[in-house]
């Protein structure tokens, strides 16, 4: 599938490479690159990796090309195998290897939604990229709202358990969305670069622009992940001050019958010669002085603001 990079993205029957002032966007399979790579004349001196072997967003400057790979991380379920797939481009045009179809599909809403003043390779990349962290925003924005009303239910003591497993698995995506920021960086950076001098220098500030937006989407990653941190420290913190209330009450509790247990233990002694045994009143009489214990201990720990 091949467009012409215009006003919009015409399609095309084939690229019209070095006869034409349009730049091109070709989708090709795998297969279909091995089979056509050398009317492209992108002098590359490396062979393309399979989808089966790329790892990482990145590009790389060759004698007269530049190639690399995109592996972009699930958004609806960062669980799921990453998106993948590749790409060459020169001054002429850029072609996308992909078997997944991803590549089609992104091609296929520039083509859809975008219209350009002045168009060129530079804007068209600048959107493709675009379209890669599009929603990321209100992605991670979401996350946040979760993780507030995690924290707002901890500080509240509402007594619910805090969902460890979520905030773990949020955790865990959000570094990937930190590791995927990373390499797109280091991808824009080298397109800003420009060592081939495929690019026009006015139309250099398009990378600029999208390194500005990813790393303002990195940093709020960061924060989100550090905010995971504290909430968890948090839930940490609330659990060793209910704890320490628990073992406060025993301890006031124990404090309050240790008294009570050693007249008990005192009076359980059956020794013969105990006059207390004998006399009328010794029942109530110790009935009210364990009363005044308990009685004397509470005001005491109330007043120690213990209780």
């Amino acid at each position: 599938m091949y467009y012409s990079i215009r006003e919009t993205l015409e399609p095309v029957a084939e690229p019209v490479i070095g006869e034409d002032d349009a730049q091109y966007v070709s989708l090709l399979s795998y297969s279909a690159w091995r089979a056509q790579k050398e009317q492209f004349d992108l002098g590359m001196d490396i062979e393309e990796p399979e989808k089966a072997e790329i790892f990482t967003t990145h590009a790389q400057v060759n004698y007269d090309s530049l190639t690399g790979t995109f592996c972009i991380p699930d958004r609806k379920n960062f669980d799921a195998e990453d998106i993948k797939f590749s790409f060459a481009l020169d001054e002429k045009g850029i072609i996308f290897i992909d078997d997944t179809g991803a590549a089609e599909g992104i091609v296929e809403t520039i083509r859809n939604t975008r219209r350009w003043r002045s168009p060129s390779l530079e804007r068209f990349l600048y959107d493709f990229l675009e379209q890669i962290v599009k929603g990321d925003l209100a992605l991670m924005t979401r996350m946040e709202l979760e993780m507030d009303a995690m924290e707002q239910a901890v500080l509240e003591n509402s007594g619910d358990e805090l969902p460890v497993t979520r905030l773990n698995k949020i955790r865990r995506d959000i570094r990937d969305l930190q590791n995927h920021y990373e390499q797109l960086l280091d991808l824009a950076e080298e397109l800003e670069e420009n060592e081939n001098g495929f690019f026009q220098q006015e139309n250099l500030r398009y990378f600029r622009q999208f390194l500005s937006r990813v790393e303002r989407l990195r940093d709020m990653a960061t924060a989100l992940r550090d905010y995971t941190i504290q909430i968890h420290d948090l839930y940490a913190t609330q659990m060793d001050i209910r704890q320490n209330q628990i073992m406060r009450i025993l301890t006031v509790v124990t404090s309050i019958f240790l008294p009570l247990t050693l007249i008990a233990g005192w009076y359980g002694m059956n020794f013969r010669y105990m006059p207390e045994l004998n006399w009328p009143w010794s029942y109530p009489i110790v009935f009210v002085v364990c009363i005044v214990i308990v009685v004397a201990c509470l005001i005491f720990f109330k007043k120690k603001k213990w209780l």
